[in-house]
């Protein structure tokens, strides 16, 4: 009895519930852990994160340029009143116009002469650089300036319908082709954007410095926006930046004139640029948008205390200008203290704090007091809860076309049109902005009627559209 209580308590195991002997369990624990080691080899290391602060290239190492030179430049009611507008010049960038919401990306350059060889000498006053027309050109580098001014220059050698006309004209062809913007007076403005009167929409393409003559352009083609009742207005942009006395105005005219703004994913929106694409009514961001400190041009300062002394003022007036477009002053922040050399990114979380993507808070607020005092708080609440679902139903869709559908569907649902204010619903709000087009307006309208019709031949009161 007490030999069999001596025995290993394995003895009284089953032999088919017995564990593996030692000889058998070690090598299987062996190759396990060689396994798991090639696993933990091969497994993809993490990817890290973009850095949010890089080098500045070349042409932006300047930063925002602030300078006390002020151009005069002509009101936005004279714009309105007058046909007789200064005459002006593109030098700081190239734009284009087109009636394409949607379209894909102009050519880069503006052809002033054929692709073939130019005519003798031609080619030698296309090459001689020019002066640049202004301080702030020549601090972030002349490159845009000096061609565009070699263009004029080639342009006014060349051949054209009278003497000393340059060879740029507008060609016809179709709403959606792009036309080259280059003389900004009333005549060229007007022909550029006429294509676009019928389908009351119009696209701007800008590629340069943001400086005086990117002002004009944008009060000119408001103004003639305004005298065409166009109420669709795009601006892509694609800019390293430039003068913020010349950004904030030329974001004014943006502000009073329901703009959306564009930076396309080939695209970039850097230093004074971001003023302008604040003050849009809606942002529609792919691209890369980066701010780093002001470049005071003509300082006298000797010290830090003086170089802040100048800086001041102009920094009290972006604080002014951002946070009357409902964005953060954290901007102006970053303008003072992102050294110039260096160009802090935005991330789409920074962008939407900072109140630079998405809807323009403030002209938001604005058009609901007005369209409440209009057509009603019942009338801005069903408009609101439209926009709610749109957003969150109809704009996932990838196809245009379901979009629209959608819609239109929602139009029935919210009671829109409505025939105390047809032309102040969503579908109005959605088409300036580009999201869905005159033709679903149109169907909104037309399935409303039927709706309408349907009820009253069954001898029910209908309700409103």
């Amino acid at each position: 009895m007490a030999s069999r209580l001596l025995q290993s308590p394995f003895d009284v195991i089953p032999t088919r519930f017995r564990l593996p002997s030692q000889r058998f369990v070690l090598p299987c624990l062996a190759i396990a852990c060689l396994l798991l080691a090639a696993c933990r080899q091969q497994a993809p290391a993490p990817v890290p994160a973009p850095p949010k602060t890089v080098v500045a290239s070349g042409s932006e190492d300047a930063g925002a340029v602030s300078s006390d030179a002020k151009p005069a430049r002509a009101t936005q009611a004279e714009l309105l009143k007058g046909t007789d507008w200064p005459a002006l010049r593109l030098l700081s960038g190239d734009a284009w116009i087109d009636c394409d919401l949607d379209g894909a990306p102009l050519p880069g350059t503006v052809a002033i002469a054929p692709a073939s060889e130019p005519p003798a000498g031609q080619a030698e006053a296309a090459a001689a650089p020019a002066p640049p027309k202004d301080v702030a050109a020549a601090v972030l580098g002349v490159t845009d300036a000096v061609a565009a001014q070699s263009s004029s220059t080639a342009a006014e050698d060349a051949p054209g319908d009278d003497a000393g006309e340059p060879a740029v004209v507008i060609a016809d062809g179709s709403a959606d082709e792009a036309r080259p913007l280059v003389d900004l007076g009333f005549q060229d403005v007007e022909a550029a954007m006429s294509p676009c009167r019928e389908r009351g929409a119009v696209r701007l393409r800008y590629e340069g410095k943001i400086s005086g003559d990117f002002t004009a352009l944008m009060q000119r083609t408001a103004a003639m926006a305004d005298r065409m009742g166009i109420d669709t207005r795009i601006l892509d942009i694609n800019s390293t930046g430039g003068r913020v006395e010349d950004a904030m105005p030329a974001g004014d005219a943006i502000a009073g004139s329901h703009w959306t703004i564009r930076v396309r994913a080939d695209s970039i929106c850097h230093s004074a640029c971001v003023l302008v694409l604040a003050a849009g009514d809606n942002r529609e961001i792919a691209g890369k948008v980066g701010i780093h400190r002001m470049v005071r041009v003509g300082s006298q300062a000797s010290t830090r205390a003086e170089l802040s002394q100048e800086l001041r003022e102009v920094y009290g007036e972006i604080k002014d200008y951002l946070e009357r477009n409902g964005a953060s002053a954290a901007v102006a922040d970053l303008m003072m203290t992102v050294p110039n050399r260096s160009l802090r990114l935005l991330d789409a979380n920074e962008l939407r704090e900072y109140g630079l993507s998405g809807a323009n808070a403030v002209q938001d607020d604005l058009d609901r007091i007005i369209l409440a005092r209009k057509c009603g708080d019942d009338f801005v609440k069903r408009r609101d809860a439209f926009l709610r679902a749109f957003a969150s139903r109809c704009e996932p869709a990838r196809d245009q076309a379901a979009v629209e559908a959608c819609a239109v569907s929602l139009g029935g649902e919210y009671g829109f049109p409505d025939e105390t204010c047809a032309a102040d619903g969503p579908m109005a709000s959605l088409r300036r902005t580009g999201r869905v087009s005159a033709s679903a307006t149109t169907a909104t309208a037309a399935a409303a009627a039927g709706e309408t019709t349907a009820t009253a031949a069954g001898g029910a009161a209908g309700r409103g559209g």
